[in-house]
């Protein structure tokens, strides 16, 4: 239909119930792009309406080069969809209205880049897929402001976020190209022994505990890596501008093995471990932590008292437990401190981690270390702990797994560690040799308290049936307020330990995705690791587009930002519902 076409729709119905904003359900042709109203919320304070804005790249006019392989393309969607945010906000009007009338949204993204289906770019066109409240006054149209939003704001939107040219074209490049180094720094990791890069004048502190921002840059100091962890990259792009020369970045990189990062408190070391663990993601330009680069297999690791498991194989840190019960089957509702720190170790690796990422501030301290005092007092024989820094060696040296732990209170640790890094007024310096003079000079009296070698990680493979994601009448409920938990069907997953999982969007993606694994994957015989590689598979096949059961064609799919493997395990693992087997 033509765009006239919704006009005289929403004068007909100006003034009467607001079912009648069904009538405008559809597609229409604007000039120089598709209107898709895809949903029509029923009343003023329901979820607000899905429309989708299409345009030819014909029209939209963006060089090909910018979105011609998949990285690119995830970066210049997220800028576009960041400019229809801004653009958004920059022309907010007061309307009158009931509920959430007149409101207009997209799924922006915060300091990391990541693949959303808030904006869509196919091989013909790109689209945005938005969120309107349709303007009412009790339960009464206001078709005139309706149609203010239709032909005057959305129109608007268009020509200042989603047309080539009225953008500033180095901005743009700018963006896709800085997302694209960072990619090449982590593609390179591996062949270089690392496990993270940060460069160079980077901006590691946030503006504060509540926001994700960079402090600001006269109060923060820039990184600057010791001499002897210092690496150079010459990028694919230039790290000032496109055009610009600057092709060389250095900054310290943290080796392959057990680093430790130590240092006075209030020094910097969790807050450059932060970092490290947040450098799992691309981050946007002016974000301080842009060139903070880690591999991808890392995951943060902490205690979490309180959390179910199910089945794990803990028996390589908790031997036998009080009246002869195995732990290697284990199972609780209620795991403790260093039972729950295990679990998430073992869980981890189980499904591919090779990076683990740990702060002693929220570890389990007998999980972690036994001094030689308490192994006097406390004979083995009587303590199934086997701590952490008697297995962290075994598993760099056995199964690749590199360890980065801050450490201030345990001089032990440096009897294991590679690197010693010591942060002193929030900068980095290289104290290894000195580290280790420390630990020959001042011999640990411990013994290490290792009962056997750990020869493998016990797999898993999830029981579909476990996985009910109905409420009352609906075959299929589940929902996502807050970023640390998922309702799914009747039970909550709590997800506040995960810390590397960034965004709502995420949180939404896992809920829907386990629903769809259970559909597709979890046949009785796919490990854990199994499932969560098919269920990659099929998202780099299919996009994140397939998550929403409910979607039809190419209706909006709703907000959905891609999780890792990770985040998605540790979701599946704390669903109290969750039925495994251990593999043979």
């Amino acid at each position: 239909m033509e765009a006239e076409q919704l006009r005289r729709i929403l004068r007909r119905i100006d003034g009467k119930g607001y079912k009648a904003y069904k009538d405008i359900q559809g597609t229409y042709r604007f000039s120089g792009y598709q209107l898709f109203i895809d949903h029509v919320q029923g009343d003023p304070f329901a979820s607000p309406s899905r429309l989708r804005v299409r345009l030819l790249h014909s029209t939209a006019g963006f060089p090909v080069e910018l979105y011609a392989n998949p990285v690119r393309k995830t970066a210049l969607a997220d800028y576009l969809a960041r400019r229809v945010h801004q653009s958004i906000r920059s022309m907010a009007k007061q309307r009158r209205g009931t509920g959430k009338s007149g409101l207009i949204t997209i799924d922006a993204g915060g300091q990391e880049v990541l693949e959303r289906t808030a904006l869509k770019i196919d091989s013909e066109w790109l689209e945005a897929r938005l969120y309107v409240g349709l303007p009412a006054a009790g339960r009464t149209i206001l078709g005139r402001q309706a149609e203010e939003i239709f032909f005057q704001d959305l129109p608007a939107m268009v020509q200042k976020s989603l047309l080539w040219e009225n953008l500033h074209p180095e901005e743009v490049y700018h963006f896709v190209f800085t997302v694209e180094n960072q990619e090449f720094i982590r593609r390179r990791l591996k062949t270089h022994r690392l496990i993270a890069f940060v460069a160079n004048g980077a901006i590691l502190p946030r503006e504060s505990g509540a926001s994700d921002r960079p402090m600001a840059s006269r109060e923060a100091v820039p990184f600057r890596s010791p001499s002897s962890l210092e690496v150079t990259f010459r990028l694919p792009h230039p790290i000032d501008a496109p055009g610009g020369r600057q092709h060389i970045l250095s900054g310290m990189g943290i080796p392959e093995g057990i680093t430790l990062i130590v240092g006075g408190g209030y020094h910097g070391k969790s807050t450059l471990l932060n970092a490290i663990e947040r450098g799992v993601y691309p981050h946007i330009p002016g974000d301080g932590r842009e060139y903070v680069v880690t591999r991808a297999d890392a995951v943060k690791i902490r205690a979490e008292d309180g959390r179910r498991v199910e089945i794990v194989d803990i028996s390589p840190f908790i031997s036998t437990l009080p009246y002869g019960r195995s732990t290697r089957t284990f199972c609780t509702d209620d795991a403790s401190g260093s039972t729950s720190q295990a679990a998430n170790i073992l869980e981890a690796l189980e499904v591919g981690a090779r990076v683990l990422l740990l702060d002693e501030d929220t570890s389990a301290t007998n999980f972690m270390i036994r001094d030689a005092r308490m192994q006097a007092l406390v004979h083995k024989d009587r303590e199934p702990i086997t701590p952490f820094i008697d297995r962290v060696k075994e598993l760099y040296q056995r199964f690749g797994v590199s360890t980065i732990l801050v450490m201030g209170g345990s001089g032990d640790y440096l009897d294991v560690a590679d690197t010693v890094i010591m942060m002193h007024n929030y900068l980095p310096e290289d104290v290894t040799p000195a580290a280790r003079e420390v630990a020959r000079t001042y011999p640990t009296q411990r013994k290490i308290e290792i009962p056997e070698p750990l020869e493998h990680i016990t797999e898993r493979i999830p029981l579909a049936s476990s996985f009910d994601p109905s409420r009352g009448k609906k075959e299929v409920q589940i929902q996502v307020k807050t970023p640390d938990r998922i309702q799914f069907g009747v039970h909550s997953i709590e997800l506040r330990a995960v810390e590397q999982l960034v965004d709502m969007s995420q949180t939404r993606a896992i809920g829907y995705a386990i629903y769809l694994a259970t559909r597709l994957f979890m046949d009785g015989s796919c490990t854990l690791r199994e499932v969560l590689e098919k269920l990659e598979q099929f998202l780099d096949t299919k996009g994140l587009d397939c998550l929403d059961p409910f979607r039809r064609a190419e209706q909006h799919p709703g907000s959905f930002a891609r999780p890792r493997r990770f985040e998605m395990a540790a979701a599946i693992n704390r669903l109290r519902t969750l039925r495994m087997k251990q593999k043979p």
